[in-house]
C-alpha cells in the first residue's frame, strides 16, 4: 500500500509541472490574442476601407434593410459574415452607437476614413427622408460604377508599368554585370573605342561605384516631389499635368467629369441640398479644376443663377456638357441629364481604355527595342570595326 500511494504521490507530482506548463502557454495565448485586438482596435480608428469593400458593404446593408431587417440586426449579420478582422471591429461599433440611441449617420461618422463623405452624406439623406435602404442602393451602384471604371484603367496601365520596370532592370543588369566583361576585352585592343561604347562603359563604371548614390538620388528625388505635390501649388502643378499629359491625360479628364456628373446626380436625385452636393463633389472629385469650379458653382447659385452658366464660361469642362445641363436645367431634369453624361463619359473612357491599350503595346516593343537594341549595337560595334580598332586606327 505504502508503495502504491508513493507511486500515485509521484504520479501527481509529476503532472504538475505539465499542468503549470499548459496553464502558462493558456495565459501566453491569450497575453498575444489581447495584443492582436488591441493592435485592430487602435488601426480600426484609421483603417482606410477600399472602395471595393465599401461598394459591397453598401449594396448588403441596403438589401437587408429592402427585406425588411432591423439596421442593428443588419449591422449584426454583416459583422459575422465580414473577413476583415479591422472592418468587423468598425461595424460592432458602428453596431454599438446606434444600439445606444445614435443615428447611423452620426455612428459612421466617427470613421472618417472607412466611411467617405459621399456615403455619410447619402446616409443623413436617406434618414431624413425615410428611404434609406433606396438611397443606400443608389449609392451602391455609384460605388460599383466607379470600382468598375477603376479596375478597368488598372489593368490597362498594368502591362506597361511591368514592361518598363523589366526593361530598368534589364538595363541596370547590362550595365554592372555584361557591359564590364566587353569593357574588359576592349581594354586589351589598346585603341580609341566608338562614342557611344564608350559612353556605355563610362557609365557602367560609373553605376557599379556609385549605385547606392543613384538609389539614393531616385529616394530622394520621389520623397520631394511627394512632398511639392502635398503643397497646393503642387497639387495644382500635378493635376494641370494629368489633365494635359500626351497620352493619358485625355483619359483623366474624361474620368475627372464621369465622376463629377456622376456623384453629382445621385446626390441631387437623393434629396441633398445642392449647395451641400458642390461641397461633397468638390471633395470626391479629387481634382483641383473642379473643386474651383464646384466653389464658383456654389457662389453663383447662391446669388440665383444657373449651373450652365459657369460650366459655359469654364474651359475644363466641354461645349458637349454645357447644352446638356442647360438644357436638364429648363426641364427640371439636371440629374437626368447629369446621369447621361457621366453614362457617356464611361463608355468614352472605356473606348479610350481599349485605344490606349492597342497603342501602348506598339509602343512598348519600340521602347524595348531601342534601348535593348542601342545597348547591344553599341557594345557591338568595336567587333563589327574589329579590324580598324586593333590596328589602332
Amino acid at each position: 500500500m505504502a508503495s502504491i500511494s508513493s507511486a500515485s504521490s509521484g504520479q501527481s507530482q509529476s503532472s504538475r509541472p505539465d499542468s503549470g506548463g499548459k496553464k502558462k502557454g493558456a495565459n501566453v495565448q491569450a497575453a498575444q490574442a489581447l495584443a492582436k485586438q488591441k493592435a485592430l482596435e487602435k488601426k480600426s480608428k484609421t483603417y482606410k476601407l477600399p472602395m471595393g469593400e465599401l461598394a459591397l458593404f453598401t449594396q448588403q446593408i441596403a438589401s437587408l434593410l429592402a427585406a425588411g431587417l432591423p439596421l442593428v440586426q443588419c449591422l449584426e449579420a454583416l459583422q459575422d459574415q465580414t473577413e476583415d478582422p479591422v472592418f468587423r471591429i468598425v461595424i460592432r461599433d458602428v453596431r454599438a452607437e446606434i444600439s445606444q440611441g445614435n443615428s447611423f449617420s452620426a455612428a459612421v461618422k466617427r470613421f472618417p476614413n472607412s466611411f467617405n463623405t459621399l456615403f455619410i452624406s447619402m446616409v443623413e439623406a436617406g434618414e431624413a427622408s425615410g428611404g434609406l435602404a433606396e438611397i443606400l442602393m443608389k449609392v451602391a451602384g455609384y460605388f460599383e460604377s466607379t470600382v468598375k471604371l477603376n479596375k478597368k484603367v488598372k489593368s490597362a496601365m498594368t502591362y506597361p508599368i511591368a514592361v518598363i520596370g523589366l526593361s530598368f532592370a534589364l538595363v541596370n543588369v547590362l550595365l554592372i554585370f555584361v557591359i564590364p566583361v566587353f569593357a574588359s576585352m576592349f581594354k586589351d585592343f589598346g585603341a580609341k573605342l566608338p562614342a557611344p561604347t564608350q559612353f556605355l562603359i563610362d557609365l557602367s563604371d560609373f553605376m557599379k561605384a556609385y549605385w547606392w548614390a543613384v538609389g539614393l538620388a531616385g529616394y530622394a528625388g520621389y520623397w520631394g516631389l511627394n512632398k511639392f505635390i502635398a503643397t497646393p501649388n503642387g497639387r495644382r502643378t500635378k493635376d494641370n499635368f494629368l489633365v494635359k499629359a500626351p497620352i493619358f491625360g485625355n483619359l483623366v479628364h474624361k474620368i475627372a467629369l464621369s465622376r463629377f456628373c456622376r456623384t453629382y446626380a445621385t446626390l441631387i436625385r437623393s434629396g441633398v441640398p445642392i449647395l451641400r452636393t458642390l461641397e461633397i463633389v468638390s471633395s470626391a472629385s479629387g481634382k483641383c479644376q473642379i473643386e474651383d469650379a464646384c466653389e464658383q458653382i456654389a457662389k453663383h447659385v447662391s446669388q440665383g443663377g444657373q449651373v450652365s452658366e459657369i460650366l459655359a464660361a469654364n474651359d475644363f469642362f466641354p461645349p458637349m456638357m454645357k447644352h446638356m445641363v442647360k438644357a436638364g436645367e429648363s426641364t427640371g431634369n439636371v440629374d437626368g441629364m447629369m446621369n447621361k453624361i457621366a453614362d457617356f463619359y464611361d463608355v468614352e473612357c472605356e473606348a479610350t481604355v481599349g485605344a490606349l491599350t492597342s497603342l501602348i503595346e506598339p509602343l512598348l516593343i519600340v521602347f524595348l527595342g531601342v534601348i535593348v537594341g542601342g545597348i547591344v549595337m553599341a557594345m557591338f560595334l568595336p567587333i563589327f570595326q574589329l579590324g580598324a580598332v586593333a590596328g589602332g586606327v
